[in-house]
């Protein structure tokens, strides 16, 4: 038994070290695992930072902030593409006071005027930078999404004026940009009212008084600004209540009988001659209270005692038990106004502690009778306004204390003050400078006003030279001496003023500016970049680069460059003289050693910054059988889906010459380069298209030679596929000469830019076949005789201009050229006058004194004779042949050759038998004229309509002197509901709607000349319904026999083809509706019509295009609709309750049953 026992202890044992074994082997395995796990975070993380390290890129402003000008309470939305990846912290400021920042510097950018169509360009980095920082509000939403950062003001005041920064981080601190939003006066009810006041304030708050102060608007409305009117309203009503009956001349006032712990708004309306302004943005909401109060709180003694413990006195405690109160003190003019005296005066000491209430007295200097002003309402506050004081003289004051107890004797009276003194404006600034700045913005200096004067700010405005309409430039006023002037037209000339604005109102305008061209400053460029080796020697490089980005404002002269032997420590110049070109051959290099270059470029401004290094060539010579790698690829004409790519042949040619060149593109962040063309091309241009607005895309070039393909270029610069805003197009017309012409105005060209046309992006066009002019900002070319030679596509590029300005732009002339036409108004007309004269006459566009006429009559031209009157009236295009005495003789064919300088037409007109003439009587005629028109009369004829049976007879003229009369059975007809009555110039006619059994039998027309009278019939018996049967069984009728389904239901962004079959003969009209809305086939909506078969095409159809959709044919037979409802659904959706087939390409249809 001991020895089972011993044994099964051992087995224990064994099994706790096993247990324990275990254990542990599971702790490490967990450690293990733990540790594995971190280590794969960590890679995983290095691995996410190395790809957003590679994928990453700075911030840019592709699209950059635009100006605005906005009316008052008009929402207001600053948006622009901030490229950059990871997505950047954005923020916003404002900076409505441009005084605190003592420097602009303005380098690019682009915005525009809602009010104008203007291209504008404006970033400013501030040199220190105090803005106040925006935070989303009731009445601010800030949002960055899809690269698009934007700030939304939904009511904008003249308040919120001022320049607005957006700001990102980059590595090398921030990239800011600013624009400013002008906020227009709204306009006024009645015209040539005032402008609303602004930057209401509150000052001296008391328990039922407070000074209100304002600014007076930049707009008087044409006529002095007479005074102001101020309203108060309780926070968080609208029940405005006025504050004064009379206006208030300066822009302050006291305002009294507020009510003590009551919070208040107010606003203030100018007025003038014409009327009252819109009222001012409401005050931010004030609240009346005792200003002692928070005195008495505050102790004023500590006695310490009993170790470390305090007694605390307070004012309150101090007062006493006083009963009637002391006088007050002190008691002055604190403000003294045309309008209105403010007095102001220090509480007794001790004031006592029962509330106190104050009476005012006033006496006229030189006499001895004190009189209380204020009797029936007692003063809360130490504070009081004296109104309706006479003018010039002088007045003392004095107050009274009372409390429950009494009325404390009188003060001592204050200094005389003199009522009534006018407060002048201020003198305007003396001396008004502009400077150039940007291509849209001129930078404005004036001195400050002399002997210590401090105007509460400035108004600028301006004027364009040879108009007389001064333009507002800012309608919150400036505090300091310096303004940028933004949103103005590039390449226009401007004269500018300031005002000064006081209390008193606004003061006389400065002496105008000299004029000055909206140009950008001149200034040193930057840095070339973009440097690459296009050949390679034994002992020479062949350098290429690219241009600065920014060439300060005037053309580049050259660059200098320097090498480094990356042996050597120090750089060394490459050339003295400046190179004119960007491509240089550098000599005396040793062979195998490895270089590197820099540049700078130089303008009149000076020589600019030094680019980075470029990469590492080593100088080996280029034996290699295939070609160079292209260089100098560029973007031009960008637009939302499409660009034009350019670039220069390889200088390194290998084994043979270049036959053609691949396009390879990849989207910027991305490594994976896609090859556009599947042929080479063996231009050095190419357009891409089918590009996704809003991506930002590189491309480079390879060249091909019998040998192969060579390295690809250097990348171009990264380009965003969107049109900028204001972008502008060639012109195309034809000039009063009649020449056409090709016109582009660049209004961004500087002093040294040129504009270079080219044709089909080959060169210049023939010289013998254009003429080009140019003045100030805009060039024309002229075709000096225009035929099949000068079909093609014409470009314009703009020299000397920033590359983001995108000066390019295109034209493609095609189809037959030809001089301009005189056009027609109105057609040869036939009168027949009081004397039975025919008149013959055409009308056409107002000519030149110098056109010409030549009547052809049968291959002869007409001379004006008695019989044969020609006039020809060229002030208003009228062209007219009387003939007195019409006859056989006068039928034939009439032409009117018209010429005015290059313009020319011809109109024709033809009188023969078998013509139906259609005259239009002017005077009454003689009874046998009328006769004849009576007897011209063709028997009656039935005609099936759509709409049921048509009885007419036609005649050569009808006249409303001619009187007509239809019977049914004898019996006289009145045009009803289903009995239509009329007639055209050719044709009497009567129609029945939905004819009956009751509309059969006989029916005639009787015509009356005056004198006699003639009548025709038909018999309809036997014939109603089956004239009506036939109606819709007509052969010739248009109709639409097949194709069309009742529903088509499509997904979003693909393309919808709607075909359907027509009949009819004649060949009926066509017309599509959609929403009963007729359809303009342009853009995405295409319209084919082949034989029978009509075909409707909507590519990438959306939301919008839902709808119903009709086409509508007639002829002369009668019309037919056809019908088809579409839906667009969006990707992922499933249409719900469609019972059809699904087609290839996401579309649904549902075939009429």
């Amino acid at each position: 038994i001991l020895e089972l026992e011993q044994r099964g202890q051992k087995r224990i044992l064994f099994g706790n070290d096993m247990e324990k074994l275990e254990e542990e082997v599971i702790r490490i395995c967990r450690l293990l695992r733990v540790r594995a796990d971190r280590r794969a975070v960590e890679k995983a993380r290095a691995e996410k930072e190395y790809i957003e390290l590679r994928s990453g890129r700075p911030p840019m402003f592709w699209i950059p902030l635009r100006v605005h000008a906005v009316w008052e309470k008009m929402e207001v939305k600053l948006a622009c593409t901030v490229l950059a990846s990871p997505p950047p912290q954005v923020t916003w400021y404002c900076l409505t006071d441009p005084s605190s920042c003592s420097v602009f510097f303005s380098l690019f950018g682009s915005m525009s005027l809602l009010t104008q169509p203007v291209q504008l360009e404006f970033l400013y980095p501030f040199s220190c930078f105090t803005g106040e920082l925006l935070q989303n509000s009731e009445c601010r939403e800030l949002k960055y999404q899809d690269r698009e950062a934007s700030l939304t003001v939904s009511c904008a005041y003249k308040e919120d004026e001022g320049f607005y920064t957006i700001r990102v981080p980059s590595l090398d601190g921030y990239k800011e940009q600013t624009t400013y939003v002008f906020v227009k006066d709204a306009a006024a009810e009645t015209a040539g009212a005032p402008g609303s006041p602004l930057n209401l304030k509150c000052h001296d708050v008391n328990k039922d008084c407070l000074i209100l102060s304002w600014v007076a608007p930049s707009d008087n409305g044409g006529s002095p600004i007479l005074g102001y009117y101020i309203e108060r309203c309780v926070a968080g009503s609208e029940d405005w209540v006025p504050c004064n009956d009379k206006p208030v001349k300066t822009c302050r006032y006291p305002v009294l009988g507020l009510a003590e712990g009551q919070t208040y708004q107010f606003r203030v309306k100018a007025v003038n001659k014409e009327g009252i302004s819109h009222p001012s943005k409401a005050s931010d909401p004030v609240t009346t209270y005792d200003p002692m109060d928070n005195i008495a709180l505050f102790d004023i003694a500590v006695i310490p005692y009993d170790e470390g413990r305090t007694i605390e006195i307070f004012q309150d405690d101090l007062e006493g038990h006083i009963k009637i109160p002391l006088p007050p003190t002190n008691v002055h003019a604190s403000e003294v106004r045309e309008d209105y005296v403010a007095l102001a005066w220090d509480e007794p000491d001790p004031r006592g502690r029962e509330p106190l209430n104050y009476y005012v007295e006033k006496l006229i200097v030189g006499s001895n009778s004190w009189q209380m002003v204020n009797l029936d309402m007692p003063v809360n506050s130490p504070r009081f306004a004296l109104f309706d004081l006479v003018k010039g003289k002088s007045y003392c004051f004095r107050v009274r204390s009372a409390n429950k107890y009494g009325i404390s004797e009188p003060s001592l009276p204050s200094e005389p003050v003199t009522a009534g003194a006018k407060l002048a404006t201020l003198p305007p600034p003396s001396q008004v400078l502009a400077f150039r700045d940007t291509k849209t913005s001129v930078v404005l200096q004036w001195d400050k006003l002399e002997n210590g004067l401090e105007p509460l700010g400035y108004y600028i405005y301006c004027r364009e030279t040879g108009t007389e309409e001064w333009q507002t430039v800012n309608n919150k006023p400036v505090t300091c001496n310096e303004f940028t002037v933004p949103g103005l037209q590039p390449g226009k000339e401007y004269v500018f003023c300031v005002k000064s604005v006081n209390e008193a109102g606004l003061s006389e305008s400065s002496p105008e500016t000299n004029p000055i061209v909206v140009r950008p400053a001149i200034a040193c460029p930057s840095a070339p970049h973009g440097f690459v080796l296009l050949n390679c020697g034994k002992a020479d490089m062949t350098i290429g680069w690219k241009p600065p980005k920014r060439k300060g404002g005037t053309k580049i002269l050259g660059y200098f460059l320097d090498q480094h032997d990356t042996s050597e420590l120090d750089w060394h110049e490459v050339n003295i003289q400046p190179i004119p070109q960007r491509v240089y051959t550098v000599s005396n290099l040793e062979e195998g050693h490895v270089y590197e270059f820099r540049g700078r470029a130089m303008n009149m401004a000076g020589v600019g910054e030094v680019s980075e290094p470029s990469d590492l060539f080593k100088c080996e010579e280029w034996t290699m059988p295939e070609p160079g790698p292209p260089y100098d690829v560029k973007c031009t004409e960008v637009r939302d889906s499409s660009l034009k790519l350019h670039w220069e042949a390889p200088l390194y040619i290998g084994a043979g010459p270049v036959t053609g060149y691949y396009v390879d593109m990849c989207e910027e962040g991305s490594e994976e380069w896609k090859q556009i063309n599947k042929q080479s091309i063996a231009t050095t241009h190419m357009k891409v298209s089918d590009l996704e607005t809003g991506k930002c895309y590189i491309f480079r070039v390879k060249a091909l030679n019998k040998a192969g393909i060579g390295p690809p270029s250097l990348p171009s610069d990264p380009v965003v596929a969107k049109t900028k805003p204001g972008t502008k197009e060639i012109e195309l017309g034809v000039d009063e000469e009649g020449f056409i012409y090709m016109a582009f105005e660049a209004p961004e060209k500087n002093d040294s830019s040129e504009f270079i046309w080219s044709k089909d992006y080959e060169g210049p066009p023939d010289a013998d076949r254009v003429q080009t002019e140019e003045k100030g900002n805009k060039s024309k070319l002229i075709l000096k005789d225009p035929s099949e030679k000068d079909l093609g596509i014409y470009s314009v590029e703009v020299t000397d201009v920033d590359d983001d300005i995108s000066p390019n732009s295109v034209v493609c002339l095609h189809g037959s050229l030809c001089f301009p036409v005189i056009k027609l108004i109105s057609g040869w007309n036939i009168d027949i006058l009081e004397k039975g004269e025919v008149r013959l006459w055409l009308e056409v566009e107002k000519l030149s004194p110098n056109a010409e006429l030549h009547l052809i009559f049968n291959d002869k031209e007409l001379t004006s004779t008695p019989t044969h009157k020609i006039n020809f009236v060229k002030g208003k295009g009228l062209v007219e042949l009387i003939i007195q005495n019409f006859c056989d003789d006068d039928k034939g064919t009439y032409t009117a050759q018209l010429q005015d300088g290059k313009a020319k037409n011809q109109f024709t007109l033809v009188l023969l038998d078998e013509c139906k003439w259609k005259f239009r009587i002017k005077y009454r005629l003689p009874c046998s004229v009328e006769s004849f028109l009576a007897l011209s009369a063709t028997p009656l004829k039935i005609q099936p309509t759509e709409e049921g049976i048509k009885i007419y007879t036609d005649v050569k003229y009808y006249t409303d002197y001619m009187k007509t009369t239809w019977y049914h059975k004898e019996k006289q007809l009145e045009s009803r509901d289903r009995l239509k009555a009329g007639s055209t110039m050719n044709q009497i006619w009567l129609h029945i709607l939905n004819p009956t059994d009751a509309d059969k039998g006989k029916y005639t027309l009787e015509l009356f000349d005056g004198n006699n009278s003639r009548k025709l019939s038909t018999d309809l018996s036997g014939q109603g319904k089956k004239l009506k049967g036939r109606i819709c069984s007509l052969p010739g009728r248009a109709r639409v026999v097949q194709g069309l389904p009742d529903v088509a239901t499509i997904m979003e962004d693909k393309t919808l083809c709607l075909t359907c079959c027509i009949s009819g003969d004649p060949y009926p009209e066509i017309t599509w509706f959609k929403n009963e809305k007729v359809i303009v086939f342009k853009d995405r909506y295409k319209m084919d019509v082949k034989g029978t078969v009509v075909t409707i095409t909507i590519e990438k159809v959306c939301n919008e295009d839902t709808g119903k959709y009709s086409i509508y044919v007639k002829n002369k037979y009668g019309s037919e609709t056809g019908q088809v409802t579409i839906s667009v659904y969006k990707h992922g959706d499933i249409p719900i309750g469609m019972e059809a087939e699904e087609v290839q390409g996401g579309i649904i249809m549902k075939k009429p049953t």
